[in-house]
């Protein structure tokens, strides 16, 4: 189910929307699909910084058990 809105737009923006729209498209789903790639990228970028908090929490314990794999290693 869609739901209507209105959103202000400067014109230069108005007028990208709609040579992207062009004829097979509508500026509701233009919008809507640069709205939602946005949140995407977003959530995305959100989650990597998670994970860069983790690594870099457990980035001393992690270089101990490397260390310790890397000795027990056989030389070929």
């Amino acid at each position: 189910m869609k739901v209507k809105t209105s959103i202000t737009l400067s014109p230069e923006v108005l007028e990208a929307v709609d040579r992207v729209a062009g004829s097979t498209s509508s500026r509701s789903e233009v919008i809507e699909l640069a709205i939602r790639e946005f949140l995407m990228t977003r959530a995305r970028a959100k989650r990597d910084a998670r994970d860069v908090e983790l690594i870099n929490e457990f980035a001393d314990e992690l270089e101990i058990e490397m260390a310790s794999v890397l000795l027990h290693q056989i030389e070929p």
